[in-house]
């Protein structure tokens, strides 16, 4: 009886110690999280058929389905973002910036900002910024005005180049997939700047299309940064398309 106490002894002690091994080789097949988000690409858009699709007012309910689908497509967006929904989505923008995506500032809470002073410009964009750059580790380097409206005085007042657009697909005005679809996909052209809203379930419905289809007619789907990073783009200027 004692030496099958003893056996089992031993095989008890086996395995326990084999239990870390197991658990440690276990580790190594996972796969490794990134260290940070991918290096910037290098891009000749003069020469390439480049187009920028960017979604703004997020993040919200559908942008993890959004990026999702952009994963899959192996394309990249800039997302002009809310900071007021920043909050409680930290981890969705984490994984914008370890994915490639471009991070933009699109105020804190969506005002009409040129009917407010300076000072109070300057806080709906720093506390964006920070918002930002607190949950991901990456500065804004572009801003998005809401509704588009601007003038001298705000464009002072944010300081960052202010990314307007080429082509508003209106999916905030109609919420409809086909349409959806065909503005992004018939519309852009070489240079352009798209512009959706990824708070909207139809346009994330409507995605894997227009991404598909831009690639059919040969577009490269780039950054808003990597669109204009063979221009330098000036404090408070308004830009439109790459030309």
């Amino acid at each position: 009886m004692a030496l099958a106490a003893g056996c089992a002894g031993d095989a008890a002690n086996g395995q326990r110690q084999a239990a870390p091994a197991r658990q440690e080789a276990a580790l190594k097949k996972q796969p490794a999280r990134p260290a940070g988000p991918p290096a910037a690409r290098r891009l000749d858009c003069a020469r390439l058929r480049c187009v920028a699709i960017t979604f703004d007012d997020g993040p919200g309910e559908h942008t993890g389905q959004l990026l999702d689908r952009l994963k899959e497509s192996g394309a990249r967006a800039t997302f002009f973002m809310l900071g007021q929904n920043v909050r409680g989505n930290e981890q969705l923008v984490r994984r914008m910036a370890y994915e490639g995506h471009e991070l933009a500032n699109h105020t804190w809470s969506h005002p009409n900002l040129t009917g407010m002073s300076s000072g109070a410009v300057r806080s709906e964009v720093r506390r964006t910024q920070r918002a930002i750059q607190q949950a991901s580790g990456v500065e804004p380097k572009v801003f998005r005005p809401p509704y588009g409206a601007t003038d001298a005085q705000v464009g002072r007042a944010v300081g960052m180049p202010q990314i307007m657009w080429s082509v508003d697909s209106q999916d905030w005005l109609h919420h409809n997939v086909a349409r959806n679809v065909s503005a992004g996909v018939k519309s852009p052209k070489p240079g352009g700047v798209v512009l959706f809203h990824d708070i909207h379930h139809e346009t994330v419905n409507a995605a894997p299309k227009i991404l598909a289809g831009l690639r059919e007619r040969g577009f490269t789907l780039v950054t808003v940064s990597e669109l204009f990073q063979t221009r330098t783009l000036k404090p408070g200027s308004r830009y439109t398309n790459l030309w």
